[in-house]
């Protein structure tokens, strides 16, 4: 298992180089100049000239990203261009919410997904089902923005029972609970529908197979043959699936911290392309990609703890 998760991150380290390269091309199209952002519209020629230099814009891209592949090995993310803030500290500040959002949105969503799923494949063809499938299509086809903006009017602006605004604190309090909800219910609500068909689906598959006829035949209740012995087998795609969409998640991190003013690095690297702070935007990009990499390795760890012979691949 180990030697698995080992060969895996040694994966992710071209894939991490690669975001980061093209992160950095990326922030070199912009039209903005940093040195001229970081000067003021008033400042002269030869300050924003001088600026430049002192910035390391006036060398060569390839000589730029070398440096800059050289601050990042030792921890240095740059300095903000608008606030003169060091990145790493605007992101400390800002990963928290963060990962509180994502977990608020996933505690809830994932075992619903499930458990929808679960029962849908169980009651294939009735109306419960049909009821579940519909619900599930309609949850993946609903844009997070407008999921958001419905429950901003409806929930926290016309019957006023929850805030809407911001961060009301860490998620163990109880002003940081009523705070998160409306955000997670947002993120959350969209991931339900995927978990949901998929687990409907793999569900399904396993129920015909013989070791599962085999349990039945042995007068094993259902609930204990379904749960312990269809959908242990099914969590394989399952848990893909989810990989993929936890993935997937972050972006729509960053739309919901921006509908919800959420002080989070979705909210934050827009903020920080809008104004041509290029440095937060890289610095921001570098953390939702690796914690894009980490997610899909944490996939295959479960994966390969599912299915053994996956630790072979």
């Amino acid at each position: 298992m180990g030697r698995h998760a080992v060969q895996r991150l040694l994966m992710a380290i071209p894939l991490l180089f690669g975001v980061m390269l093209v992160g950095f091309l990326l922030m070199q199209v912009v039209p903005n100049d940093p040195a001229l952002v970081r000067a003021g519209p008033s400042a002269t020629p030869d300050v924003v000239a001088a600026l430049r230099a002192d910035m390391g814009l006036d060398k060569p891209l390839y000589v730029q990203f070398g440096l800059y592949l050289w601050r990042l090995l030792h921890g240095d993310l740059g300095v903000s261009i608008i606030n003169n803030v060091p990145v790493i500290q605007e992101l400390g500040n800002t990963v928290g919410p963060t990962l509180e959002l994502m977990f608020a949105s996933l505690i809830w969503s994932i075992p619903i997904g499930i458990a929808l799923g679960t029962i849908g494949a169980y009651r294939r063809g009735r109306l419960v089902d049909r009821l579940i499938t519909a619900f599930a299509v309609a949850g993946g086809s609903i844009p997070v923005f407008f999921l958001g903006l419905v429950l901003i009017w409806y929930v926290g602006f016309r019957l006023q029972l929850l805030p809407f605004t911001g961060r009301g604190g860490p998620l163990w309090t109880a002003d940081g609970l009523t705070a998160i909800i409306l955000p997670a219910l947002t993120l959350g609500g969209t991931f339900i529908g995927p978990v949901a068909r998929m687990t409907r689906t793999a569900v399904l598959d396993v129920l015909g197979v013989e070791h599962v006829r085999t349990a039945r035949s042995k007068g094993l209740g259902e609930f204990r043959v379904v749960t312990r012995h269809a959908l242990r087998n099914a969590m394989i795609p399952v848990v893909t699936l989810i990989g993929l969409q936890i993935g997937f998640l972050l972006g729509g991190a960053v739309v919901t911290e921006t509908v919800f003013s959420w002080p989070g690095v979705g909210r934050l690297a827009v903020g920080a392309i809008l104004s041509a702070d290029f440095p937060m935007a890289q610095g921001t990009i570098i953390v939702l990609s690796l914690g894009f990499i980490l997610i899909n390795l944490v996939v295959d760890v479960l994966y390969a703890a599912l299915d053994p012979r996956m630790r072979t691949a």
